[in-house]
């Protein structure tokens, strides 16, 4: 829905209102969170509204098909590689080929096509940089969320980092706000309440099992993703990118072997 905007901008922003509403709603419901989740809160809330300036610009920039396999297909194995380089954990060699059978599916996903031309290069580097901020709060949801309720988790993050981009939209936007269509603003807040129930769901299942396998199984959305772009926005899907698309889904399944 957001790719699909004609202004993105504004489209995230009418999700961000989706944002606050819910969010408030649900913040009166639960109150104030213990105070161990703050941190985890607040420092995920601020990577949300770096990830959805990412998301805009990679949506402005490239195919939907090409940017947001890539992002999304960068987090699994950059937890990965976090975990040995820095927590100092083992990495089983099972999980090491899902590492490199990612990396492999996402090369194959940038170079479809032939070599990236210089104009796709700021395309590609958004999506992967949005991939970092996915695979950052990620983890400090995971961890965050086992502190406080669900709802009230998920309330209070969502109420803190929803006003962001609608703010910034009505500073570059202005007076245009107000003309927007019916179905422009249906669009995007429909997109917000799906976004915030999908996520919801995400937090919810963090409290029932293991991190890894959960936040690896969210990634299956990569071929979904990559079918709406074909299907509904009307990019070339082709028989190379949905392979390429499986390889990266095939390492996610590795990783999420114990």
């Amino acid at each position: 829905m957001a790719h699909g905007s004609a202004d993105r901008l504004v489209g995230f922003a009418l999700m961000g209102v989706a944002d606050v509403v819910c969010g408030g709603v649900g913040v009166a419901l639960t109150g104030l969170p213990p105070r161990e989740a703050w941190p985890f809160i607040l420092a995920s809330a601020s990577l949300h509204v770096v990830y959805q300036i990412l998301l805009i610009v990679s949506y402005q920039l490239g195919q939907f098909s090409q940017t947001y396999p890539l992002a999304r297909g960068t987090s699994p194995w950059v937890v990965a590689l976090v975990s040995v380089t820095v927590l100092g954990q083992e990495l089983p060699v099972v999980q090491l080929a899902g590492v490199l059978t990612i990396s492999a599916g996402l090369l194959a996903l940038v170079l479809i096509g032939g070599r990236p031309s210089r104009a796709q290069v700021p395309a590609l580097a958004a999506a992967f940089c949005t991939g970092l901020t996915i695979a950052g709060y990620t983890v400090l949801d995971g961890v965050g969320v086992h502190h406080a309720s669900v709802l009230g988790y998920a309330s209070w993050l969502f109420l803190l980092q929803g006003p962001v981009i609608p703010l910034i939209a009505l500073a570059r936007r202005g007076r245009a706000l107000r003309g927007l269509p019916l179905t422009t603003a249906a669009s995007g807040l429909t997109g917000g309440v799906v976004s915030l129930a999908a996520y919801g769901l995400v937090l919810w299942a963090q409290t029932r099992g293991a991190l890894a396998p959960i936040a690896a199984l969210r990634e299956t959305s990569i071929v979904i993703g990559a079918a709406i772009g074909a299907v509904f926005l009307g990019e070339r899907f082709g028989l190379r990118r949905a392979f390429a698309a499986a390889v990266v889904v095939a390492g996610i399944i590795l990783i999420s072997l114990p």
